[in-house]
Order: C-alpha cells, then structure tokens, then sequence
C-alpha cells in the first residue's frame, strides 16, 4: 500500500471516529432518553494556525480553513452536539479545553517525550515570547461536573453553548516546556531558530519521505508543533465561571508537580533512561569509541564541545590563516605557553578573594612506558615504510607501483590544499556526526536509494556497450575474483 492510500485511510479513520462517533453517541443518546450530552472538545477549533489568540472568549468564530486536520474534524463534532440541543429533550453543551496535560497525557507529553529522544529538545521555535494557557487534567474533568450540574438544573446559559477552560494562569510555552523538562532531568531549551527555517526543513522531510521512497521520518517536529509552539494562545474563562460556577480545583504549580512525578521512570537519573540509553546506542557513536570524543563531537554537553571547537579553530587560525610560516607560529606559541607559564607561577596564590591552584609538576611528566610506546610506534611505521620502498625497488608488481603513485599523487594534491582540507575537515567533524545520529535512518534510506541508482545506471550502461567492451570487463571481474580466492587459499 502507498503513502497516499495510507494517508486516505488515516484521514477516513480519523473522520470515523471523531465526527461519525459524535453523531452515534447523539442518536443514542436520543434512544435511550438521555438528557445531558456534553461534548469534549479543544480550543483548537477557534486556531487557524496562523494567528495569535490573545485573551479570546466565545465571541471566536470557527476559521474557514484549517491548518490541523484533527481540529477541522474536532469542530465539526462539537458543532453537531450543539446543533443537537434541545431536540427530544437533548440538553448539550462543548467545552474547550487548551492544552491539556497530566498524568496518562496521551498527547502533549509524549510529544515532549520524544523531543527529548529525537535531540530536538534543546531548539525554540520562535522568538520563545509567546503565550499559552494550560489546563490540568482534573480540572477538566471538575468543569464537566458543574457544567453536568448546570444542565441538570436546564440553565439556559449553558445549554447549546461552548465554553473555554484553562487554569486561567497563562504563561510562555517555553517557559511551560523549560519547567517538564526541568523536572525530568533535562535541559532547558535554550537555541532559538527562526519558525521559516523550522518550516523549511519540515518541508524538506516532507519531500524526502515522499519523493525518495523513505518510510519514516521524525514526526516530533510536525506542522501542528510548530503552530502550537510559535503562537500566543491564551483564553478567557470568564463565561465558564459566570454561567456555571468553575474554577481550577488544582493549580498549576502543583499540576506540573504532580505531572512530573507521574513522568519519573522518564527521568534522565532513572533506571530505565539509563538503561534505554545503554541500548539504543547509535551507530556514529559506536564507530567514535563511545567515549569521550563521541561526547564531544555529538554535543552531549554543549558547553564542552563549544570549548573545544572554538580551541581548534583558534589553533587552525594560528597555524593556517595568520600568515606566518608553520614553523614560526609553532615557536611563537611555544613562547606564548613560556609567558603563560611562567606569570602563573609567579602569580600570587590569592588575589581579590580568589584562590589560584598551582599546577603540579606532574602534570608536565611524560611516563616511561608511554616514551617507550611512542617509540615503539615509530620504530614499526619506519619499518613499514622500509619494507614498502623494498618491494617497489624490486620492480616485480606494477599493481603496487601505480597503487604507490596514485596515492602519493593524492598526498601531493592534498598537501597543496592542505588548509582548505582541514578547515573542511573541522567544520564536517562536529557537524555531520551530529546530522548523522539525529537523521541516521533517512541518511541511511537516501544512501541505499543512491546505491540502487548507481547499480541501475552502470547495468543500463553495460548493457549498452559494445560485445567487446562487455566481455572484456566480464574477463576482468572474474580475473579479480579468482586471484582474491587464490589468495584465501594461499593463506590457509
């Protein structure tokens, strides 16, 4: 099945449940003589997407497009439980809760969750100034009470009617984001990036998926995320509270408490992060020794790789870009460590309060093991390198010759743009490390879609060569595998 009938199906499913389960539970509700309905709904359905709500009450109108499919589907349900008020007896009302969160939270915390997975936890949509509010799980349920309570007594303020509920304490979304995080363990976002360029790259997942064959994608950062992290959407409870008495039972300093230890197997300390984390190593990480240097060149502390980074760089300027010759910056460092060293030791142990440690001697102390390693080392790649020109001195193997003269043609050519080579080398190491680990299955699925066009396209092009050409690449092959066997069984 293709992504499009997929999509059709989810897109049929979704409709299923949301607007035909609404027009099922009317009409049995009709049957059976029930006489209060209340609907559930979202104060996603007065969102378009892309405007601010500031403070918005009942007076909102649904939008005439939606951005959110689910809200589109959500807004018709509430609108047909309303429409059903007051027909064979059917009292009904919707309520609008924004941004619900708590314990068995199927939505916004997992969502968050797999932010923290994905890496894309530390990042702000935005200018991270916008406003939100949020309401606890309880405190919905205790608005469906009074409003079930209001209906008893056939209010008439109240049925038909759509109601907003908040905790009615707005706060920035980042800051709501910033605390679960907190209190997980985790970071706090702290890398603004602009929404166009968040959005630009949604796209171009959006492309890969669809044009490149690629099954997954990271859907952590969808279209409704960065709506729903990039705008203001605050809302005005004061209908709610007049026409049927709510108000929050639990505040939203609390909430968040209580969300959070409902969260702890989820903590960074936990067991079962630690153990999640020990087997879900990626491949980049494996390959870079699961040390220290994956550490650094994977950004696990940001704060540390920046220091590092911005180290080489400052070397790479020193030795590269300031003009001088490689081994004038060498004596012009050395003498700058010789300065350095030498005004710290003469540096008072304590000045203005604050205390200096001196450094020990060992810290300048090479061991006797390491000299002899080091010279060991040496010692076998001088002697390769004997044992390589003997072999080419002979003149026997031409293969090895040509091998020999290729590679130190590229050697040349490297060296003559040897500054350009480690610039590049620099830049791709603290970054497509990190590109890779976060992408690593879409690299892999364009990397294999890659290697299958290049298969297609050198048969395409042998089948399109002369019978000669053909065959004389065909004797090669076969010379190649029978002289690699001959050499296993040399071997054994």
């Amino acid at each position: 099945m293709d992504d499009s009938n997929l999509q059709r199906d989810a897109i049929y499913n979704c409709y299923m449940i949301i607007v035909q389960g609404a027009k099922n539970v009317i009409n049995a509700c009709r049957e059976c003589k029930v006489r209060r309905l209340i609907y559930n709904s979202s104060a996603d359905v007065v969102f378009d997407g892309l405007h601010d709500i500031n403070n918005g009450d009942e007076h909102l109108t649904y939008p005439w497009k939606y951005e959110d499919m689910m809200s589109d589907f959500k807004a018709q349900a509430e609108a047909l439980v309303l429409f059903a008020n007051n027909i064979d007896g059917l009292l009904t009302c919707a309520l609008r809760p924004c941004n619900i969160f708590g314990p068995g939270d199927t939505q916004l915390l997992p969502l968050l969750v797999d932010l923290v997975k994905s890496g894309w936890a530390k990042y702000i949509i935005g200018s991270g100034e916008n406003m939100s509010d949020f309401t606890y799980v309880e405190n919905v349920t205790h608005a469906h009470i009074c409003a079930e309570e209001a209906l008893d007594f056939r209010t008439v303020s109240v049925a038909g009617k759509a109601f907003f509920i908040t905790n009615i304490e707005p706060m920035k979304f980042w800051e709501f984001v910033s605390l679960i995080m907190e209190g997980l363990g985790y970071q706090r976002p702290f890398i603004k990036v602009p929404v166009t360029v968040v959005q630009y790259v949604l796209l171009l997942f959006k492309w890969m998926h669809g044009k490149l064959g690629i099954r997954k994608y990271n859907h952590s950062v969808s279209a409704y995320y960065i709506q729903l992290a990039s705008h203001t959407r605050t809302f005005d409870c004061t209908a709610a509270q007049k026409h049927f008495g709510y108000s929050p039972v639990v505040p939203l300093e609390e909430a968040v408490t209580l969300t959070i230890d409902s969260l702890s197997h989820l903590t960074k300390d936990s067991y079962y992060a630690r153990y999640s984390a020990f087997n879900e190593q990626s491949k980049v990480e494996k390959l870079l020794g699961c040390g220290e240097v994956a550490d650094i060149l994977l950004w696990r502390d940001e704060k540390k790789t920046f220091t590092y980074f911005l180290a080489l760089v400052l070397l790479f300027y020193w030795f590269f870009l300031s003009g001088r010759t490689f081994m004038s910056s060498i004596a012009k460092l050395l003498l700058l460590i010789n300065v350095v060293l030498f005004g710290y030791g003469i540096l008072s142990s304590k000045i203005v309060g604050i205390t200096f440690q001196r450094i020990s001697s060992s810290c300048f102390e090479i061991s006797e093991t390491a000299v002899k390693d080091s010279i060991t080392t040496l010692a076998c790649l001088w002697n390769n390198g004997v044992r390589h020109i003997r072999s080419l001195a002979q003149g026997d193997d031409w293969s090895y010759f040509f091998k020999a003269a290729v590679s130190l043609y590229f050697l040349k050519l490297i060296l003559q743009s040897l500054t350009a080579v480690i610039g590049v080398a620099l830049v791709f190491a603290f970054t497509m490390f990190f590109v890779y680990e976060q992408y690593e299955m879409e690299i892999d699925e364009f990397t294999k879609v890659l290697f299958n066009l290049m298969e297609e396209s050198m048969g395409l092009l042998t089948r399109n060569l002369p019978a000669s050409a053909s065959s004389f690449l065909l004797n090669n092959d076969r010379f190649h595998r029978n002289k690699g066997s001959a050499a296993v069984q040399h071997r054994r």
